[in-house]
């Protein structure tokens, strides 16, 4: 039985990045992967998304290049199956890239279905078929998987092909005429955004009264009301009852609606992956389906941690990388822990809409106080030069006694890219004094920070 200091179940963001730092610092670790290197986010989510939307993006540039002086003779056409096509290539030639990082780092990996056997004296057991591996630490990055509603239907349009989800959507190389999205998440909101851009007609239809989940309500509506112009529909406060052929059927709970589907996306949320690789055996805390970790990511079994989607704390990649780090750290003896405080999250649609550190929805369930300024994005000189009628805007939450930043929701252009100098801010505890004394690049979106504290 050969014998490893730590073996990773899982090969998404948090396993293979603990793989390579635990590999880096020199112990023998043995990454266990049974379906794809690179998991969820770099094979069927963040990656592939983002190079969708990209070409997306440039087609609409594309048809949309009057106002800026811009015009094309003839037809704009996009070629979806060269959009699929580059998408395949850019995930290949990223996976290789992590492939060649384990590598160098010493890590084994190993392709199959890792079932932990238990405990032997001071090891634990795990198996892939006939063969056992014993190690001193485990870490189990297992992920996420895709929910499936029980929704009537559903299972007859998976078959078929007419209902699909995160996987399928990114890899379809025909744009369909219309397409109903089940959801009004980061996945649905960039999915609808892309197929609505390159010419389906698109519906999300959501439960909640209100799109994307936890970000921030008035900045969430003023992206709704945007993705509106551009030809999007949205039914919130509705739940789905049938999927019949190319029909999808939902309710308000007042009034029954139909509404025609060549493609149904299905994008309910996701829930960890607890189930099918002999978790019970060692009688780990699971709370709500999800694993209990401390902020060290150990779980209450000393030797046995967990990073990203299975823990269930933040389902983002860029949270995953970190408690990949803070866990191997942790098994090193080095002093590290995690801090969600300013986490930044992004919903990669045009515009995009991106938030770190409390919402006013959090502030007023905490019961902290603060106070908020909303500037137009336009106080950006480089925004404005760049967005024709844009309506981007930046919003600052602050407490009013320490004068510090508690949180900033941004939509507009660049958000993505800027949201990070805040969170930093955040993180530091920089009061609004010393933020006004740093020294922003001219002329850069991300002045916009500047020109909202100077503001307050």
């Amino acid at each position: 039985m050969e014998q490893y200091d730590l073996i990773v179940l899982g090969a998404g963001p948090a396993g293979y990045l603990a793989a390579e730092r635990a590999g880096q610092a020199g112990l023998k670790v043995l990454l266990i992967e049974k379906s794809k290197i690179g998991g969820v986010c770099l094979n069927e989510g963040c990656i592939p998304s983002k190079t969708l939307l990209h070409s997306a993006k440039i087609y609409h540039y594309a048809n949309n290049g009057k106002p800026y002086g811009v015009t094309t003779n003839g037809e704009v056409r996009l070629d979806q199956s060269v959009v699929v096509s580059r998408k395949d290539k850019v995930v290949k030639t990223l996976v290789n890239g992590v492939r060649h990082s384990l590598k160098s780092a010493n890590v084994k990996i190993l392709e199959g279905h890792g079932v932990i056997q238990g405990r032997s004296l001071n090891d634990l057991q795990v198996a892939v078929g006939a063969d056992v591996f014993s190690c001193d630490k485990l870490l189990i990055a297992t992920g996420s998987e895709t929910v499936i509603p029980s929704i009537p239907g559903v299972a007859e349009g998976l078959e078929a092909g007419t209902i699909v989800t995160n996987r399928e959507i990114l890899s379809l190389d025909q744009i369909p005429e219309s397409l109903v999205v089940i959801g009004g998440g980061v996945i649905g909101l960039e999915m609808a955004n892309y197929y609505n851009c390159v010419g389906s007609q698109v519906t999300v239809i959501e439960m909640l009264d209100h799109i994307a989940g936890t970000s921030d309500r008035e900045i969430a509506g003023m992206l709704k009301k945007e993705l509106e112009k551009s030809g999007i529909a949205f039914h919130l406060g509705c739940r789905v009852t049938d999927i019949n052929q190319n029909w999808v059927s939902f309710t308000d709970g007042s009034e029954d609606k139909k509404i025609v589907a060549e493609k149904t996306l299905l994008s309910v949320g996701r829930r960890p992956v607890t189930k099918g690789f002999g978790l019970e055996t060692l009688g780990i805390t699971l709370s709500q389906g999800c694993l209990v970790t401390d902020r060290y990511g150990m779980t209450s079994d000393p030797k046995v941690y967990a990073a990203g989607d299975v823990n269930g704390t933040w389902m983002l990649a860029h949270v995953a990388y970190r408690e990949a780090e803070v866990a191997v750290n942790h098994m090193l003896g080095k002093k590290d822990s995690m801090n969600y405080r300013a986490v930044p999250s992004v919903v990669y649609t045009s515009p995009e809409m991106a938030g770190v550190g409390e919402t006013e929805e959090s502030c007023q369930a905490k019961g902290l106080l603060y106070k908020k300024i909303t500037l137009p994005m336009n106080y950006s000189g480089r925004y404005m030069a760049e967005n024709e009628g844009g309506k981007g805007v930046c919003k600052l939450l602050v407490d009013p006694q320490d004068q510090r930043l508690l949180g900033c929701h941004i939509l507009g252009s660049y958000a993505s890219e800027i949201i990070m100098n805040v969170g930093i801010m955040i993180d530091t505890e920089l009061s609004l004094d010393r933020i006004k004394t740093l020294i922003f690049p001219h002329p850069t979106v991300t002045e916009i920070i500047r020109e909202s504290i100077f503001h307050i």
